[in-house]
C-alpha cells in the first residue's frame, strides 16, 4: 500500500510539475507576442502617414482671410506629435495692413497645431522695399515663427540689411504687426553717410 500511495504522490507531483510548465510556456509566449506587436506597432508609429511631392497650401485668419501660403518641395506629416517636415520651405503672407513678407529656408519643422514653424538651413526673410519702407532682409541658420501672431524669433546670430544699412547680433525678435526688430547680444551697425546738400 505505502508503495502505491508514494507511487501516486510522485506522479501526481510529476503532473503538476507539467501542467505549470505547460501554463508558464503559454504564459510565455503570449507575452512576446504582445510585446513583438507592439514593437511592430511603434514602429509603424514613427513611419510617416503621408507625404506630399510640390504642394502649396493657404492658411486662413480668424475673420476668414487668407493670412500667408506656405510651399514646398515635399511635405512629410508624422502622426506622433502631429509635426510635419517641410523640405524647401517657401512662406508668402498676405496681410494687407502690413507689407508681405517672403521666407525661405532649407526645412522647416511645423508643430504645436501648425501655430509654430522652426524653420533651418539657410534661413532669408525678405519684405520688399514699400513707397513708406525700404527692403527688409534677414539671414541666420535657424528660425522660429509663429505665424499667427505674425512674429518671430531666434537666438543664433543674425545679419540684417534695411537698405543700404547693415546690423548684426546674436538672437532676434521680430514682430510684423507692430514692425518692430530687437537684435540681441553684441553686434555691429554700418549705415552710409548721408549725401551731401
Amino acid at each position: 500500500m505505502r508503495k502505491r500511495t508514494a507511487h501516486r504522490w510522485q506522479l501526481t507531483l510529476i503532473m503538476m510539475v507539467g501542467v505549470f510548465v505547460a501554463v508558464g510556456s503559454f504564459w510565455l509566449v503570449q507575452v512576446v507576442n504582445q510585446a513583438g506587436q507592439g514593437a511592430g506597432a511603434d514602429k509603424f508609429r514613427e513611419e510617416p502617414d503621408y507625404i506630399i511631392d510640390r504642394f502649396s497650401t493657404v492658411r486662413m485668419n480668424k475673420n476668414g482671410q487668407p493670412a500667408y501660403i506656405v510651399s514646398g518641395d515635399r511635405l512629410t506629416h508624422h502622426p506622433v506629435g502631429d509635426t510635419s517636415v517641410i523640405d524647401k520651405p517657401f512662406v508668402h503672407s498676405l496681410t494687407t495692413d502690413q507689407p508681405p513678407m517672403n521666407i525661405h529656408a532649407q526645412t522647416a519643422y511645423v508643430d504645436q497645431n501648425n501655430t509654430r514653424v522652426r524653420l533651418d538651413g539657410n534661413v532669408d526673410v525678405v519684405r520688399p522695399a514699400t513707397r513708406q519702407a525700404q527692403e527688409l532682409r534677414l539671414k541666420t541658420s535657424t528660425l522660429t515663427v509663429y505665424p499667427d501672431e505674425e512674429r518671430m524669433e531666434t537666438t543664433a546670430p543674425v545679419q540684417m540689411l534695411a537698405g543700404t544699412s547693415t546690423a548684426t547680433g546674436t538672437g532676434m525678435k521680430a514682430n510684423n504687426a507692430t514692425r518692430q526688430i530687437e537684435l540681441g547680444g553684441r553686434g555691429t551697425i554700418t549705415m552710409p553717410p548721408r549725401a551731401a546738400k
